[in-house]
């Protein structure tokens, strides 16, 4: 069976791949000479230069496995492979020491103005008090995204004598305490924090998520570190920020648009700007190379790949019956992770009808990936779902009747949280449709959109049309509106999915509304 290895691999991974395999080395391949190069291949290795598009997926017929030599898959159409059956992996764990040590190198030599003290004493200069730095001893260290690598520079500024205190709602408070770590809400990160540093993925909501209103929190003088990804800040915000003096310092390894160019923050003289070396190490490179062997090895075996970032191939019949209720899994999940408040600490799935005789692992997956991707600094996907949450101690477990009273197939997860339970449940109309049937102790009849508003609000009469009143002056258009309630005169809750994302101003002026207990948006988007 022949590999390519379209960008180059590390000798020890090439040795791996030649004891079992036809491995033949192709850099520098042409988006026309790529499909020539794979059409007799059983898989394929690519860095970040080769691209693997549709078109060559179609015509590589014997492919099974596209395998990333590293983490983003920007250069790989997914969406392709995954309708053809080809596995997709990443290389999530290699580079995970050299990505903190990369941290921990850029929040030194921003405290303590190493690369302009370099460059001034390069060119003559011995200007001591001008580069007088800070400590790190005695300051607190903010991580927002306490994963893998969040967690390795917290263990090496907790070695610096920092405080470190991090915001991860999937991470349980013993294993954070375990790390000398505290967890706090994100609000307290940012007004606490002396540094910050990013350990997120980028996904919608994620991207920008420092920005004005971010920064109007944080402290004077505050430095801020990003070897995650670029677009996590709006860098924009932070170049009017580092203008004004309020940021001290920026240490920047990503960008929005990479590289840079001759971008107006990576030459301002209170940034330190690096070229995506957060791999880059003889050592990270070693250990990428061995990881995507393996990885590739194990999948063409037939055995688990880690790090596998699309769905695995279900038989014809058995997808054609679940791929409904996987979507529906996956609205609940993005549902859920929008709701829910406190630290998971338990999922139970309850699987109720004709459902409950299937292989329901696929469900499970589609949940958590939804549930987890958005806030987790690695691929998330439906091989590797359950195996991250329990990493996180969210407990798993499921609980299945024969019989629903209501419907042919009902599905419901309960969320334990330290805030109390959430639970959310839903089921298919005309075995295609989802619906959301379930919201707490709620009744309603949902179709998920992409945009959507929950209010919960004292049962009396006005309240829908005090809403409907407050959304048509903020010229926000409702497409429908379910309301359920526990008792006339009780609380009720409505969900109104709405043309486009509400805008701020809609939910504070809810708020304030007399009988509205909480207004929360849910983007599905």
């Amino acid at each position: 069976m022949k590999i390519v290895v379209a960008d180059g691999l590390a000798p020890e991974g090439l040795e791996r791949l030649r004891a079992s395999f036809d491995v033949v080395v192709e850099s520098g391949l042409s988006d026309d000479a790529l499909p020539v190069a794979l059409a007799d291949a059983v898989a394929v290795i690519v860095r970040s230069r080769t691209r693997i598009t549709a078109a060559a997926i179609v015509r590589a017929r014997r492919l099974r496995v596209i395998a990333r030599a590293g983490v983003g898959t920007d250069n790989i159409d997914v969406e392709a492979a995954t309708h053809r059956g080809i596995l997709v992996l990443t290389t999530p764990e290699s580079s995970t020491i050299s990505t903190a040590e990369h941290t921990m190198a850029l929040i030194l030599a921003s405290a303590r103005n190493v690369p302009a003290a370099h460059a001034a004493t390069a060119q003559g200069g011995w200007e001591r008090e001008r580069f007088v730095g800070a400590e790190l001893y005695g300051k607190t260290l903010g991580i927002v995204g306490l994963g893998k690598i969040g967690s390795e520079v917290a263990r090496r500024a907790v070695a610096f004598g920092m405080r470190v205190i991090a915001c991860d709602p999937y991470t349980p408070a013993d294993r954070a305490a375990r790390l000398g770590v505290e967890l706090l809400p994100m609000e307290a990160v940012l007004e606490r924090a002396d540094v910050l540093t990013l350990h997120l993925p980028l996904t919608p909501r994620t991207r920008h998520i420092i920005g004005p209103a971010q920064f109007a929190r944080m402290r004077p003088g505050i430095r801020i570190v990003n070897c995650a990804r670029g677009g996590l800040i709006d860098e924009g915000a932070l170049l009017a920020e580092l203008e004004e003096g309020r940021v001290a310092s920026a240490a920047l390894d990503v960008f929005e648009q990479e590289p840079p160019g001759e971008s107006p923050l990576v030459r301002h003289p209170r940034v330190i700007a690096t070229p995506h070396l957060g791999a880059s190490t003889e050592e990270a490179q070693r250990g990428i190379g061995i990881e995507v062997a393996e990885q590739v090895i194990a999948a063409l075996a037939g055995r688990p790949a880690k790090g596998a970032v699309n769905a695995p191939v279900l038989q014809e019949d058995t997808w054609h019956r679940l791929e409904p209720f996987a979507g529906l899994m996956s609205a609940l999940g993005a549902i859920a992770q929008q709701l829910a408040q406190g630290q998971i600490t338990g999922i139970e799935f309850m699987y109720e009808g004709e459902i409950a005789g299937e292989q329901t692992q696929l469900l499970d997956a589609s949940f958590l990936v939804s549930l987890l991707a958005p806030i987790l600094d690695q691929p998330v996907n439906p091989v590797n779902a359950a195996i991250l949450a329990k990493e996180r101690g969210i407990g798993l477990s499921d609980l299945r009747r024969d019989h629903s009273e209501d419907f042919s197939s009902l599905i419901r997860v309960r969320l334990s949280t330290t805030a109390g339970p959430l639970v959310v449940g839903g089921t298919l109309f005309g075995h295609r449709e989802p619906r959301i049937t379930h919201l707490d102790g709620y009744r309603i009849d949902l179709v998920p959109a992409a945009h959507m508003l929950f209010v919960w609000n004292v049962d009396r009469p006005g309240m829908i049309g005090r809403v409907g009143t407050i959304l048509g002056g903020q010229h926000v258009n409702i497409a429908g509106m379910q309301v359920g309630r526990t008792s006339p005169g009780g609380t009720a809750v409505m969900v109104l999915t709405i043309d486009a994302p509400a805008p701020r101003a809609v939910v504070d002026e809810l708020g304030r509304v007399d009988g509205i207990a909480a207004v929360k948006v849910v983007d599905l988007a």
